[in-house]
């Protein structure tokens, strides 16, 4: 297990025994609650995205990670046929009867919800289900921008998998199976970016022109190895009352693609963009226009910024970074909220990492996820890590700075109890 931590979590002495009491505490709390019986330990990583913001809806290009904050589970094959999951923090588990697959109106919204579509999406993918019994405990704090949903649903998922269809349903095909199950049960429109990058780990480049059928390619690439960290920064907003501001931006977008008689952004080019933008001004606004031009050029940096981790040129990817998080500032507009300037926490840890960037000589900064509030993502020297700790938590308060590091590896079965016992 210690080897297995190591490839997940980090090498360091004190990460490991960290995750040593994490799993002891994990597999107590199962047995605690569903009796002293042997467990299987399985864990769906977080993620971050790196390039393409606000580009999957459209079927556009993005660049995203695993990262080393997951949701972990000690699970239990049961006779029964229902899957009862009971998360940490919660005095009552969550129960679905496999014998009633059909969406249930009131579990909406629920975990439930997502147990039941995805079971019900296995079993008319022709996949085998059965019940289980798990206990759950996730450091991907909801809230955080690193898709706490998302792991929680391939981790149900994985275990699903190893232990009715021996471990055999790649992938690529377990995201879909959750992005179907939040769609659909959950009741949250969603693309499969944060499913696909927790399911696959490590780097990935993700190209949906083809709905349903996405390109996915992993890229071997170790931050770590260039003395860098991945930092993500909590600017404390609240994501209340933002769906109006989140669905403006694919909605616009579309509203330009149906000027030329296209569905989503993909369907066209940034050429014909130009040739037409004094109609598109009049037939959609200048908004539109931008958030258009934003994700022409986003998703060429995508390309652009894959083949830099593939050659190994970590300042041409910051340099890409940066572009990208200018153009998400001042193109896709997601950094604030309009009518709301006094609340502009996004834009302000934006500003004060670029300063922060600019005396220091090196890294990279951008918006993290949808944006207009939460997180920013940081790229920095290991030995600025400290320092900028330091400046940012005088903004944002202590624990807004989130360290983390690439997950080599997707959602998985880690091991079973007898190796923590």
């Amino acid at each position: 297990m210690k080897q297995a931590f190591s490839h997940l979590y980090g090498s360091e002495a004190s990460v490991i025994q960290k995750q040593i009491r994490r799993y002891e505490r994990i597999l107590k709390s199962f047995q605690e609650n569903f009796g002293e019986k042997e467990a299987a330990f399985f864990s769906a990583p977080g993620r971050t995205e790196i390039g393409g913001n606000h580009t999957d809806h459209n079927n556009g290009k993005v660049l995203a990670a695993g990262v080393n904050v997951d949701a972990v589970a000690a699970a239990a094959k049961s006779s029964e046929n229902r899957i009862v999951l009971l998360s940490e923090g919660y005095s009552t588990p969550f129960a679905v009867d496999l014998n009633r697959l059909d969406p249930v109106i009131e579990e909406k919204g629920t975990a439930s919800a997502l147990i039941r579509g995805i079971a019900a999406r296995f079993k008319t993918s022709k996949y085998e289900i059965g019940g289980f019994q798990a206990y759950v405990s996730s450091d991907v704090l909801p809230g955080s921008g690193l898709s706490s949903s998302a792991a929680i649903e391939v981790l149900i998922g994985v275990i699903l998998n190893e232990f009715y269809n021996s471990g055999q349903i790649p992938p690529g095909t377990l995201a879909a199976i959750g992005q179907f199950a939040e769609n659909v049960y959950f009741g949250k429109p969603c693309g499969l970016m944060d499913q696909m990058a927790s399911a696959v780990g490590g780097v990935v480049a993700i190209d949906f022109k083809r709905p349903g059928r996405p390109r996915v390619r992993k890229i071997a690439f170790d931050l770590n190895a260039f003395g860098y960290s991945l930092l993500i920064v909590n600017t404390g907003g609240s994501h209340a009352d933002l769906t109006r501001d989140y669905a403006s931006i694919p909605s616009e977008m579309k509203k330009l693609a149906r000027f030329f008689g296209k569905e989503t952004l993909s369907e066209i080019t940034i050429e014909a963009v130009y040739q037409n933008i004094r109609a598109l001004r009049a037939a959609v606004g200048d908004r539109s226009i931008l958030r258009a031009l934003h994700f022409f050029a986003e998703n060429a940096r995508v390309d652009a910024q894959a083949q830099a981790l593939e050659k190994g040129d970590l300042q041409a990817f910051l340099r890409l970074i940066s572009q990208s998080g200018n153009s998400s500032w001042k193109r896709l507009q997601n950094c604030s909220r309009a009518g709301h300037p006094e609340a502009q926490g996004v834009a302000l840890a934006l500003a004060l990492t670029e300063d922060f960037i600019e005396t220091t000589g090196s890294g990279a900064c951008r918006v993290h996820g949808g944006g207009f509030a939460g997180t920013i993502q940081a790229f920095l020297p290991k030995k600025q890590v400290r320092p900028y700790k330091e400046m940012i938590e005088k903004t944002f308060g202590k624990e807004a700075v989130m360290n983390l590091a690439i997950r080599p590896a997707g959602a998985l079965c880690v091991g079973s109890s007898e190796f923590i016992g």
